[in-house]
């Protein structure tokens, strides 16, 4: 029987000011993949080392790979695939992916592409996978909890990892070519003669916290890509314990002050504060500095509060109100950064609380 799989991930912001590797917000911004297998189509347009084929349009269409092994969704689907006893996908699939979420920004590009390609490989391969088992895959290859969990499960989530050995046959989330390459060959030699390495069981936990509905979150997208890696070589090796003290006090009235029916305007802005990594992030998004420092509740009405989103460089605004006038607010700041400013686009976006889904249709 011929089926079309369609499987949607949402946009994720990490680390909510002082919520470093810790929390995420699931946002109403899109990742799409449509498989169809068993169709006519699929038959003659699969690739057949995976049995798979891909088109691609969206964000930075016409940039990532179509081959099924060097592609972040398919390469995915192939590992779980693989630790569940297939080769290759069990039949010839087309796969169309529509991205919306924009790469390198700090939104969860590369956690929901991950999360797809586990959703992808649960659903093609009848594999009946738990929604636990779905996150020790997801965080074997993006070990960031706080997006990943965000994404699979949707809402404002918490998170923590336990740490696991995910060196060898384990396909990389972010790097650069010679280390996705060295994964690909790895994968494809555990492929080969059967040494594929499974994820531990219960690797990461996660925790639904409460978000008022009234919150909206703004997200401000300069138009330049930043690495995770590279955003991650700021940080230093170690810290002051009253920064982490500050963090932590900070984290602790964070996660209730979302949750109130009517939120608290000074009480969230000043538990987003953060001081264990935006300030070592600071040089990478010109206008950062400012836009922390200066907008508030009082002269900016609506506003709950600022932070980086992840790595950055997207700005994340929470607010109740007045929300194209923030976005226009924090534009302005980087539009008057030295040498021509910072161009930028900005998403006005819903916390969701469902997370990723996948429907089955039969064709």
């Amino acid at each position: 029987m011929a089926v079309r799989y369609t499987i949607n991930v949402p946009a994720t912001s990490a680390n909510i000011g002082p919520g470093f590797d810790v929390m995420g917000l699931s946002l109403s911004l899109y990742l799409t993949v449509v498989a169809e297998v068993g169709t006519a189509a699929a038959t003659a347009a699969a690739c057949p080392d995976s049995n798979i084929s891909i088109s691609y349009e969206g964000a930075n269409a016409g940039g990532l790979s179509l081959d099924a092994r060097s592609n972040l969704i398919t390469r995915t689907a192939l590992y779980v695939l693989e630790c569940n006893g297939h080769r290759s996908f069990p039949q010839p699939a087309a796969v169309t992916v529509t991205n919306r979420i924009p790469l390198g920004r700090g939104l969860g590009s590369s956690g929901a592409a991950v999360v797809a390609g586990v959703l992808l490989a649960n659903a093609v391969g009848a594999l009946n996978l738990t929604e636990q088992r779905m996150l020790d895959y997801c965080l074997m290859i993006e070990h960031h909890p706080d997006n990943v969990a965000a994404a699979l499960v949707g809402g404002f989530v918490a998170s923590y990892l336990i740490d696991v050995d995910r060196s060898g046959n384990i396909p990389a989330s972010e790097a650069d070519e010679a280390e996705v390459q060295r994964r690909e060959r790895e994968q494809r030699a555990a492929a080969a003669d059967g040494s594929i390495k499974l994820p531990p069981e219960n690797i990461g936990h996660f925790l639904r916290l409460g978000c008022s509905p009234k919150i909206r979150a703004i997200a401000i997208i300069p138009q330049f890509e930043l690495a995770t890696s590279k955003a991650r070589a700021a940080l230093p090796g170690s810290y002051k314990t009253h920064d982490v003290v500050f963090n932590l006090q900070r984290l602790a009235v964070l996660t209730t002050a979302l949750g109130r029916e009517t939120p608290d305007p000074w009480l969230i802005y000043r538990a987003m504060e953060d001081k264990v990594h935006q300030p070592y992030r600071m040089h990478l998004v010109p206008g950062l500095p400012e836009i922390l420092g200066t907008l508030n509740p009082d002269n900016t009405p609506g506003l709950l509060g600022i932070c980086l989103s992840g790595a950055g460089p997207t700005v994340l605004a929470l607010a109740v109100s007045n929300f194209d006038e923030i976005a226009a607010k924090i534009r302005t700041v980087f539009d008057r950064q030295p040498d021509g400013g910072v161009a930028t686009t900005y998403e006005v976006l819903d916390i969701v609380s469902e997370g990723a889904t996948c429907a089955e249709t039969a064709l």
